[in-house]
């Protein structure tokens, strides 16, 4: 069906993979549906003093610890619909769009080989190698470098040769601050963008009167 004409093009969100260090951009995960929620929790950080400690009651140690929560709904309908334009999807199904997903948990198979190599010799410290960055893009305001905390896949439809042609997937995600990262690092500068254009944006916001809360000052 053809969209409605003059109809806005629907930006689409996505998890990207780049090189910390170069910035070259790795791998583009563009989602299928965008989600029709997206949950954000924000913990404040605060001192760790004890409870009665007036000198630290309204100090804030960093921003706040930020996660997000998002089911993301992938389905082959329309592409089986049509097999002679869609090969991949009628000999895999979901398979290749599920794999691209869960690498972003996995670490490369080349490192583990290599580290079982060093062990092997005797080598006593290996030090992982690391992982690209991960962002996750949901439009241009919200451009966040994040660790993926939870993956959950529920796969809910199937073709004759069990293929999954129809899922959903629950990502928990921690955003990754100036908390996670040396403020020199990569991820580190997107955050600060982040964290700036929150604030940019906050100025925008339409101000009110006390009188709008129905009180004429403050005590």
């Amino acid at each position: 069906m053809s969209a409605f004409p003059g109809a806005p093009r629907v930006v689409k969100g996505g998890i990207v993979e780049v090189d910390p260090r170069s910035g070259t951009v790795r791998r583009i995960v563009p989602l299928q549906y965008n989600p029709d929620t997206l949950t954000r929790t924000l913990t404040p950080r605060g001192t760790t003093g004890e409870a009665g400690d007036r000198s630290e009651a309204l100090r804030l140690t960093g921003p706040p610890s930020e996660t997000i929560k998002v089911d993301i709904e992938i389905d082959l309908t329309d592409q089986l619909a049509e097999p002679e334009q869609n090969p991949i999807a009628t000999q895999s199904g979901l398979h290749p769009q599920l794999a691209a997903l869960e690498r972003l948990v996995y670490p490369e198979s080349a490192v583990l080989q290599a580290n079982n190599r060093l062990a092997q010799v005797g080598t006593l410290e290996i030090v992982p190698a690391e992982a690209p960055l991960t962002l996750f893009i949901w439009s241009k305001n919200r451009i966040l470098p994040v660790r993926i905390t939870e993956f959950s896949v529920t796969e809910e439809a199937f073709d004759p040769a069990l293929n999954p042609i129809r899922a959903r997937i629950s990502l928990g995600l921690h955003v990754l601050s100036v908390n996670d990262l040396d403020f020199a690092h990569r991820g580190n500068s997107l955050f600060m963008a982040y964290h700036q254009q929150k604030e940019a944006l906050s100025t925008r916001a339409p101000g009110a009167a006390l009188s709008t809360l129905g009180i004429s000052s403050i005590p």
